[in-house]
């Protein structure tokens, strides 16, 4: 069965994939970039059966896939930034196939600015993409392969798609609780994934602490400055871009231009309040 760790992209998911990793599949809880091959990303190319032409395709392929590869009686925590909502009268996932989801959610005021960096956009190309209902992605097709297409949406559908959902249990983390409270939000992800996994066995304290501090921001810019990271990508001057970039630096009070603090706070004023985002020009 499948945990996911899910979000839109750039909303911390790579971080809680860090720590999930350094927890569960390293000894003592120390942190290496390929603890996270024990957490790969879903779709991709490598969890698809075979060539797909086409985004109808890929989605009618999503819950067939995930059937093929991921067994039901083994735990496959997968990452992914795909919405819940229903494309091209396909699921993207149900409870045959999923016993959970962690979902991080970041404030789309910070995140807009992580998107720009990312994907090489300016403000209101990162601002229509945040606010598209038919955004998706298709990084690096292979022969016009759609294995690993990607169905986002809005930044306001794609959590309320997770957020609404029924079908499985779903543990909700602010990304901002992954500095203003980290233990106990770390330790929260813990107790819920040994929960699903009805391992009733206590926290490790000592590998718990580890992992933490093993896979703290600057450790993991460190790492990736000294050692590089496979998922950081090339912007269009074919100069490679740091994955971890601002983390907790990016404050959008004191980066964000007005006109673009004003048109988030006012689309996505309902959501802001709902998980506790100040809204304040």
């Amino acid at each position: 069965m499948i945990i996911w760790i899910a979000s839109y992209p750039k909303s911390g998911n790579t971080y809680i994939r860090s720590f999930i990793a350094s927890y569960y599949f390293s000894k003592k809880g120390k942190f290496d970039f390929d603890l996270l091959l024990n957490i790969l990303q879903f779709p991709s190319v490598k969890f698809s059966k075979k060539n797909i032409y086409s985004e109808k395709e890929a989605s009618e392929n999503w819950i067939y896939n995930q059937n093929q590869f991921f067994d039901r009686d083994k735990i496959n925590f997968i990452k992914t930034h795909n919405s819940l909502e229903i494309f091209n009268s396909n699921h993207f996932t149900s409870s045959d196939q999923t016993l959970g989801a962690i979902y991080i959610v970041r404030d789309p005021r910070n995140l807009i600015t992580s998107l720009m960096h990312h994907y090489s956009l300016d403000y209101d190309e990162a601002y229509s993409k945040l606010t598209n209902e038919n955004a998706s992605l298709l990084e690096k097709p292979r022969d016009n392969d759609h294995s690993n297409f990607t169905f986002l949406g809005s930044w306001s559908n794609h959590y309320r798609s997770w957020k609404n959902s029924k079908d499985f249990r779903t543990l909700f983390i602010r990304y901002e609780d992954l500095e203003d409270n980290k233990h106990d939000t770390f330790k929260k992800i813990i107790q819920f994934i040994n929960d699903l996994k009805k391992d009733e066995s206590a926290v490790n304290e000592k590998k718990f602490l580890k992992s933490i501090n093993s896979t703290n921001f600057s450790n993991l810019k460190n790492k990736e400055e000294t050692e590089g990271f496979e998922e950081s990508v090339y912007s269009t001057s074919g100069e490679k871009k740091k994955f971890f970039n601002l983390g907790f630096n990016n404050r959008w009070q004191k980066i964000l231009p007005k006109n673009i603090l004003n048109k988030l706070n006012k689309t996505l004023q309902n959501e802001l309040n709902e998980l506790g985002y100040e809204i304040y020009d």
